[in-house]
Formats: structure tokens, sequence, C-alpha cells
């Protein structure tokens, strides 16, 4: 399976504007891109690639006055397989856990462990850990929690998300993630592309999908609060401990968001999607 990625992000300054990105594909998925994957700035002003402390593909501009409109595109090969499913992975004690993986344990920005920990324990402490503890925090989210665009607030928290009930597809992993660390699982917060493959169209604008993975039986496994259901075609572009670690732009100066435009789109024989 071949899909075609891509975006079209507008952003209107008053004076030129530094500006980090993080809109890249995920350097575990290079290997599937074919040809070449495009980043580019519009005016035409130089980018600087660099990886950040979690190995995420990121990039230094200057936005000049008046805005930047950024543009990707990337044709990417799929196994066409959805996510991978394995009952049997087991839950790592802490004391055996590599060290690098100690951060994915602990409390941060949006994923308040110390605010959610006795509630974990209270719903989940009789699950079988490993992969069912983790498929049982994920049926809860999902079931605990409503989807709409309306919720969406870059202020909230996973423990706000578990106390209002609604939120958008990074809510939904944030509480997860939270849920899972308190019960002693590292797990991490992924953002990247999902199209609507192998399901009905569904009725909102595409847009970059949130979701996250845990760290068992000795690899990082995907997990979807949102959906809770195994989906084709997730091409990651950035992990971190929450969404503040993967944010698409971060500007050091007053902007403002005027277009965003997303896609992602099997390739059928010859067809082409186009950005824009």
């Amino acid at each position: 399976m071949e899909i075609r990625v891509g975006f079209e992000i507008t952003y209107t300054a008053v004076q030129p504007t530094p500006m980090v990105i993080m809109l890249n594909i995920h350097p575990s998925r290079q290997a599937d891109i074919i040809g070449k994957e495009a980043v580019v700035a519009e005016p035409d002003v130089p980018i600087r690639f660099y990886h950040d402390s979690f190995g995420n593909v990121c990039g230094r501009l200057m936005a000049p006055a008046g805005g930047v409109t950024l543009r990707g595109s990337a044709l990417v090969r799929d196994s066409g397989l959805p996510d991978e499913v394995m009952p049997d992975a087991q839950q790592i004690p802490i004391e055996q856990l590599p060290n690098e993986l100690l951060l994915y344990l602990m409390p941060s920005r949006y994923c308040e462990t110390d605010k959610l920990t006795d509630i974990a324990w209270s719903l989940f402490a009789k699950t079988e850990p490993g992969w069912n503890r983790v498929a049982a925090i994920t049926a809860f989210v999902h079931q605990h929690v409503t989807f709409g665009y309306e919720h969406a607030h870059h202020m909230k928290s996973a423990h706000d998300v578990y106390e209002q009930r609604t939120g958008v597809c990074r809510d939904f992993a944030h509480l997860a993630v939270a849920l899972c660390r308190c019960m002693g699982m590292p797990a991490r917060y992924c953002t990247g592309y999902m199209g609507d493959i192998g399901i009905p169209p569904e009725p909102f604008p595409m847009d970059f999908s949130g979701w996250f993975q845990v760290w068992l039986s000795g690899q990082w496994f995907t997990f979807d609060a949102r959906h809770n259901i195994p989906r084709i075609g997730r091409i990651l572009m950035a992990t971190g401990r929450d969404a503040a670690d993967v944010a698409l732009s971060t500007s050091f100066g007053r902007m403002e968001l005027k277009k965003f435009v997303v896609v992602s789109d099997e390739v059928v024989g010859a067809d082409v999607v186009k950005v824009g």
C-alpha cells in the first residue's frame, strides 16, 4: 500500500518571528518514504533541520513579517496491516526497565500522575498486568470521554479530561498515558497522520491525530483510546512525554493561524492526492 500524506498551514505575523516546527515524518518511518519528503516554506525562507532529545525531526526558521505558509508532502509505503495486537505482551517490572524509559513513568505537563494515581488503582488494580491492563485502560477512556472538536482547549490536562469527560484525540491519549504511568507502565504520546483507510469516512475535516504507545515485553506497542480499534495507515511523526513535547509549531512571538489542511489517503492506481 502507498499513502500520500501532506499539509498546508498558513500563519500571519506582524513582524519577523522565529519558529520551531515538527512536521516531518518520524525517523522510524524514513525507510518507508518513496523518493523524498518535502517540507518547505513560502516565502522561500531556509529551514534548518535537527533532531530533538526524543529523536524527532524539528525545523528552525524565521517567518517574515506578514507570515508564512508551510507545505509538506510525501509518498509512504505501508504494510496495509492494522496496528499490532499481542495479548501475551508483558508488563516489565519497574526495577528492570532501562534507565531511558523512566521519564515515561513520571508526571508531565499534561499527564499529572499525582492527581490520578488513586483513581487508576481503584479502577485497574484487579486487571491482569500487561496487554490486558492497557486494553482495559484504553477501553475505559474510550467509554468515559466524549469526542468533539468544540471541547478542545490547549490547557486541558489528563485530570481535566477525567473530570470533564470530553475532549479531542490528544485528550483521550493524555488520560490513557497518565493512567498507564500510574499503573507502572511506561507510556508516551504520539502524533501523526491517520486517514480514513479501511473504515467509513469520518464526517470531520482531516487533522493530525494523537495516540499513545506503551512499553511491554521490550518494545513499544500502539494503542488508540479515541478509536479503540486497530487502524490501518498510521504514520508516526513525533513522540514525547505529552503534547507539549510534540507541538506542530512553536512561535517565539505573536502569530495567527489562517489555514490548516491535512491529507492522508491511499494511492489507488495512478491517483495522486494534492495538498491545497
